[in-house]
């Protein structure tokens, strides 16, 4: 099966990393796999929504060895129960400076940002994409995050930037058609 999507080759190239490809993503919440809109009930409980096609790409990142990290500022059982269900290994909640957050995960994995991906949507999230090897934002990110990245996605937090930001991290590391060839079941099973 050949793949239909692409992206430009001087994207791809910075896609790489210093080698095959980035051993790692970090990922906000709130306005990157969630919309940004906060649902607040009348108890108090937060409810989000988050697009499935972003779930999906995440648990694809897995698969090709690439590590997701969210690091997030806020916290919500609704957060955590996304993540649990991604079963994804590193997450952090109520961080108040990502970076520091961002560096202790690189020094844990022995990553440096050369080797980091980073996508945010808004001044919080400028540290991390500063220092990355790759920085992304979604279409709707704030204006000094989008001047900030080396690609603006064309689909918006909560619809799917998320999971163009997974492609293009595949696809640059040579991972994405061997996964589309391998199947299209679901990857919820685990």
């Amino acid at each position: 099966m050949k793949p239909a999507l692409t992206f430009a080759p001087e994207l791809l190239l910075r896609a790489q990393g210093t080698g095959l490809g980035m051993r790692l993503a970090f990922f906000d919440v709130d306005g990157v796999l969630t919309d940004g809109r906060l649902y607040i009930g009348e108890h108090g409980e937060t409810v989000k929504a988050f697009s499935a096609l972003d779930g999906h790409g995440l648990k694809l990142l897995v698969r090709a060895g690439i590590e997701p990290v969210v690091i997030t500022g806020r916290d919500s059982a609704a957060v955590r129960r996304r993540i649990a269900d991604l079963g994804l290994a590193h997450a952090l909640y109520g961080v108040g400076d990502k970076l520091a957050a961002a560096e202790g995960v690189l020094a844990q994995l022995g990553a440096d940002w050369a080797d980091a991906a980073a996508i945010g949507d808004d001044w919080p999230d400028l540290p991390l994409l500063r220092r990355a090897g790759l920085a992304c934002a979604p279409a709707n990110a704030h204006a000094e995050v989008r001047a900030a990245a080396h690609h603006v996605t064309a689909a918006r937090g909560g619809h799917g930037a998320a999971r163009e930001f997974c492609d293009l991290l595949l696809i640059a590391g040579g991972h994405y058609a061997r996964l589309l060839g391998a199947g299209t079941g679901t990857l919820d099973a685990r």
